[in-house]
């Protein structure tokens, strides 16, 4: 007899009304999922053998985009002690995510062909409004 609460079993996998209490039997979930997520699984191996990775670390590590490699946060480096790639610095990885929280450099270079433009018109328009200005005195 079965609980209707409880949702269906996976294809493949036996119909178990037993719920999971005290020692774990092959009904609890870490059991029932066992041979599932095997890509994940391996990917993770495989990083714990990186540079830096097999010998510990910290609580919080970044690591490098190229090697794998551990970077310690403190004291910041500006390149990877494993690899040697350089750090551009918007952007750091961590185990499982990518952090881009860092404000880029400036705008400044973006919007400077703006300011020379402006300024250009500005110094034409001046020009224009002196030369204007200096034909009205003539008789």
């Amino acid at each position: 007899m079965s609980d209707p609460d409880l949702p269906a079993p996976p294809p493949g996998q036996p119909a178990s009304s037993a719920k999971s209490f005290g020692n774990m039997s092959d009904a609890h979930w870490s059991r029932a999922r066992a041979g599932a997520n095997a890509e994940a699984l391996s990917y993770y191996r495989a990083r714990s053998q990186a540079p830096g990775v097999r010998e510990g670390g910290g609580a919080r590590n970044m690591y490098c985009m190229r090697c794998d490699g551990v970077i310690p946060l403190e004291p910041a480096v500006r390149a990877c002690p494993h690899c040697g790639a350089g750090f551009d610095g918007e952007a750091q990885r961590y185990f499982n995510w990518v952090e881009l929280d860092r404000p880029p450099r400036s705008d400044a270079r973006a919007l400077l062909p703006l300011f020379a433009a402006a300024l250009g018109i500005l110094t034409l328009a001046a020009a224009l409004a002196w030369w204007l200005a200096s034909r009205g005195g003539a008789p």
